[in-house]
């Protein structure tokens, strides 16, 4: 099994039986009737008779839509909808596996598939392009960030999910996907066809800046994404690189595994890099740095905003916890849980989330992101200019039924006003092209020339802890 961190749902799948589910459930309830005592063993035999009511209910339901309904249904196709369902009413990461995604599950850990190319979520109701990938055909047929998306060849959009709308972009080289399209200031939708074609997402990327400056961005945290990192990084340290600007910008995550890797590049071996909190007290699992590799001691800035979702959050945080990076940016998107890849019958699978993370202080960035250590704001803009990275202003927070986070309070939701379309839904967050209008890069760099980097940072209020639940 793989865990997973990454937030957004890019055209990749940005995830037993339940009869098997069941007894595990009634399993443990006949362990805590023996062994915990008369009160708490009536409350486990009570939740059991519970779940025998609603598994009746289901059966009942099931049985009078193949007896009564208008036309023959099919059985399968009627179990798998109640599986689907029944994972959608958890948390928006957690998600039912078509076939073809569990197939293709394997060449998305490698950073390729084969689709259109765009991330993809839900805002304000409605299927919405967070970003297309750069030089793919969804970013060649025009496609933009915040482009909603009504229909996906004949089917509208409305009520469907994030996981279903990748399954009918992907498909084969060569087949074509349209897809009906609305943008602001357009005055009705248009269709656009897309040819689909194999997506390769380059992890890494690499160069000089100013001096002994080095520059390398991550795109997503792969598997191979650490070693990549390495590679770059001593290609630089070849033509005199002795301070590093970290660009995790826009960067949706991945791999656990990878951002752990990752994060080994700059701390101590058997450092804390990030720990997993599953529902049980006894789930907890750390994750630490690994060694095996040597580790960068100059200086180091990371460049965070809103896009920065999950496997980034975890290296910003390891690294700002450690004191061994200065994160400059906007907060960032705020995913603190872990996904886990769970085999279904018929090929199908589950993406299930199962834990929390949390950094090295035993802080969880859910909802709340990480607070860069000096706040520097992106350009807000309605339309990208070409050459520009644009990303739809998304944060965790914004997402229907997301976890809450339990060990900071989160901050009010402040009451939309009600005049006509609301002022964020089309705002978008942009990477200038050119690195001296990049007023983040130039922060990072700015600092970086000053030699301590730690010297001046402005000093942050502690956070408010999450108020616990009174005993009843």
């Amino acid at each position: 099994m793989k865990l997973y961190t990454e937030e957004n749902e890019m055209i990749k799948i940005n995830k037993k039986r339940f009869l098997v589910t069941l007894l595990i459930l009634l399993v443990i309830g006949t362990i805590t009737l023996f062994t915990t005592g008369f009160v708490v063993g009536h409350q486990a035999a009570h939740a059991k008779s519970d779940t025998y009511d609603d598994l009746r209910a289901f059966t009942r339901a099931l049985e009078l839509i193949k007896s009564n309904y208008v036309e023959e249904p099919n059985t399968k196709d009627l179990i798998q909808g109640a599986i689907r369902g029944m994972i959608s009413s958890l948390d928006p990461h957690s998600s039912y596996m078509s076939e073809r995604a569990f197939k293709e599950i394997n060449m998305d850990i490698k950073g390729e598939f084969q689709g259109v190319g765009i991330q993809i979520g839900i805002k304000n109701q409605q299927l919405t392009v967070i970003s297309p990938i750069e030089d793919t055909p969804a970013d060649r047929a025009g496609i933009a960030a915040g482009d909603k998306i009504l229909k996906i060849n004949d089917e509208w959009t409305k009520d469907m999910s994030i996981e279903d709308a990748v399954d009918r972009m992907r498909g084969p080289k060569g087949t074509q996907v349209t897809l009906m399209l609305f943008r602001e200031g357009w005055d009705k939708p248009k269709d656009v066809t897309i040819t689909r074609d194999v997506i390769k997402v380059q992890s890494v990327k690499s160069r000089m800046l100013e001096g002994d400056i080095g520059y390398v961005k991550i795109i997503q945290f792969q598997g191979k994404t650490a070693a990549d990192v390495d590679k770059a990084m001593k290609k630089l340290e070849e033509k005199g690189m002795k301070r590093l600007v970290l660009d995790l910008r826009n960067d949706p995550g991945g791999l656990l595994d990878a951002s752990v890797d990752v994060s080994s590049l700059f701390l101590p071996k058997d450092k804390l890099v990030v720990y997993i909190q599953g529902r049980r007290k006894d789930d907890r699992k750390d994750f630490l740095a690994t060694g095996g590799v040597a580790v960068r001691d100059y200086p180091v800035v990371v460049l965070v905003n809103s896009g920065s979702a999950s496997a980034s959050e975890i290296v910003a945080g390891a690294l700002q916890d450690s004191k061994r990076a200065v994160i400059i940016g906007t907060q960032t998107f705020g995913k603190g849980s872990v996904q886990t890849v769970f085999p279904l019958d018929g090929n199908t699978g589950m993406r299930l989330t199962t834990a929390k993370y949390y950094t090295p202080s035993g802080r969880s960035i859910q909802n709340v992101g990480i607070a860069p250590d000096i706040e520097v704001k992106l350009p807000k803009v309605k339309d990208a200019k070409d050459g520009e990275s644009a990303h739809m202003i998304v944060r965790e927070k914004d997402l229907e039924r997301h976890l809450k986070n339990d060990t900071v309070k989160e901050p009010e939701a402040k009451p939309k006003e009600s005049k006509g379309k609301s002022e964020d839904e089309f705002v978008m967050e942009t990477v200038p092209k050119d690195d001296k209008d990049d007023i983040q890069l130039q922060k990072a760099m700015e600092l970086l020339k000053t030699g301590d980097i730690f010297k001046n940072i402005p000093a942050k209020p502690a956070p408010v802890a999450a108020e616990k639940e009174k005993a009843k």
